[in-house]
């Protein structure tokens, strides 16, 4: 299948490139063979695309220098002489957005088709997918879009020396052609990446996912496509980004949604994790929440069972336990799931033994989005004591007017016995208050005053009495 979509051309790679991501739609094997679409498409594919360098910039470069660097199944990447410096060009295939276009019209005539041999929920997901991947496909060919994009995340880690991004050339490029600053460092999978660098493989896994972190969830707009052929380390230890034509701005409310996803998974609070999945727009507002609820339970105690949990086991887990209601991935959110997939199999390479998830709570916590463990436990017992505290401060006072009561006899618990009989232990009352006080000494242990001491010697007399008393009685 993979093949033939190769053979199919750029609209059916993307195709493939985009069911990478959804395992809501295909077997993890097939995800996993589809993600290797990457970099494998010869440049004459579809057309020169010298012929768009030629029409769209005519003789304002030396085209005689240019030299092919890097191919896509969307545009090929050129070096070339600019006046004094060398520059890189990034150039759509010629001739590909007809045929995008009627690619896509084919897929959208073969969805009738599909649908005879997939059941309600699947042919949800079929059709939003085929929906989402038409504004994606179009996305990535509008390159002004692109410089876009890529120029504000530039200025966005400007002054940050962790990053290099390439600066872009405005007047040289157009729809059709992105020219930019030509950027060169060492491919971070090659044997001698780090070789004579002051980084180490471990430190730039820690990098690379703490600047897409950076970049959704605190700028709001990201590179979305992580894999190695698109990331560098340059010769002095930075990490340098290269092709952003899959990129996405993200609006301060999904921002705050994904937050709140992982929040939820934190705290394993169900109600809060449905809640998100419904603001992301992945489940419909109208779902059967008890029922997702219980679902949600599931995943949660299959993860917790894991020796080991990562971020694609995490996803896996939730679209195969939530395959029985209706539920989508929408552009953004599947973006974002492919940064975490792609980003955490780059960062594996890199380090085997690396916690993506440890540095993306540790990444949350430092920016103040989520709370630490203690903070976590604070905040939940701080929740409790506040709902008891009515109770509490009305114990003292209930404690005397009982007490009062039972030294003037006024205090009589009445029982009728199963048998019709008179009986019982009538000094049950003295062990009812210890336990009581017992119970109000264990909550009262959270206060920094040590008032769990009076209560401890107060039901400690109360069990003396009753024990006395039972002993005279008997």
């Amino acid at each position: 299948m993979r093949d033939t979509m190769l053979e199919l051309g750029p609209a059916f790679v993307k195709v493939g490139q985009v069911l990478s991501t959804r395992p809501d739609i295909v077997p993890a094997i097939y995800a996993d063979v589809f993600g290797t679409l990457q970099d494998e498409v010869p440049e004459d594919a579809g057309g020169d695309p010298r012929e768009v360098v030629a029409d769209e910039l005519g003789d304002e470069l030396d085209r005689s220098t240019l030299e092919p660097i890097a191919g896509g199944s969307l545009a090929y990447v050129y070096a070339v002489r600019y006046r004094d410096e060398q520059i890189a060009l990034k150039v759509r295939r010629p001739g590909l957005k007809p045929v995008i276009e009627r690619d896509l019209r084919v897929i959208h005539g073969l969805l009738p088709l599909i649908s005879l041999f997939a059941n309600e929920r699947q042919q949800y997901s079929i059709e939003n997918a085929a929906d989402d991947f038409e504004d994606i496909i179009l996305d990535e060919l509008d390159f002004d879009r692109e410089r876009a994009i890529m120029a504000d995340i530039r200025a966005n880690f400007v002054d940050d020396d962790r990053v290099v991004i390439p600066e872009v050339y405005e007047h040289l490029s157009s729809e059709r052609v992105l020219a930019m600053e030509y950027l060169t460092g060492r491919s971070i999978t090659d044997d001698d990446a780090f070789d004579d660098i002051d980084t180490t493989p471990h430190e730039l896994a820690t990098r690379i996912i703490t600047v897409y972190l950076e970049m959704g969830l605190v700028d709001g707009v990201f590179h979305a496509d992580p894999h190695p052929g698109n990331l560098a380390v340059t010769d002095d230890g930075r990490l340098l980004l290269f092709d952003f034509g899959m990129s996405e701005r993200l609006p301060a409310t999904v921002q705050e949604d994904v937050i709140g996803l992982y929040r939820a998974l934190v705290r394993r609070d169900v109600d809060d994790l449905v809640d998100a999945l419904i603001a992301l727009d992945v489940l419909e507002p109208h779902v059967d929440r008890a029922e997702v609820g219980r679902v949600l339970d599931l995943v949660i105690e299959n993860l917790e069972g894991r020796s080991e949990i990562t971020w694609r086991v995490i996803i896996t887990e939730l679209t195969t336990m939530l395959r029985e209601f209706p539920f989508r991935i929408p552009p953004d959110v599947m973006l974002l799931i492919r940064v975490g997939t792609v980003g955490e199999g780059v960062c594996r390479q890199l380090d085997p033994e690396f916690d993506f998830l440890a540095v993306v709570r540790s990444f949350l916590v430092e920016q103040g989005f989520i709370e630490s463990e203690l903070e976590t436990l604070i905040d939940e017992t701080w929740g409790d004591l506040r709902h008891s505290l009515p109770a509490l401060a009305s114990l003292p006072d209930r404690a005397d007017r009982t007490l009062y009561r039972l030294e003037h006899g006024e205090l009589v618990v009445r029982t009728d016995p199963a048998d019709g009989h008179g009986g019982g232990d009538p000094d049950l009352g003295y062990a009812v208050l210890a336990g009581l006080l017992l119970v109000t000494a264990a909550i009262l242990t959270f206060h920094e005053q040590p008032y769990e001491i009076p209560a401890l010697i107060v039901a400690g007399g109360f069990l003396v009495v009753y024990f006395a008393r039972r002993r005279v009685t008997d």
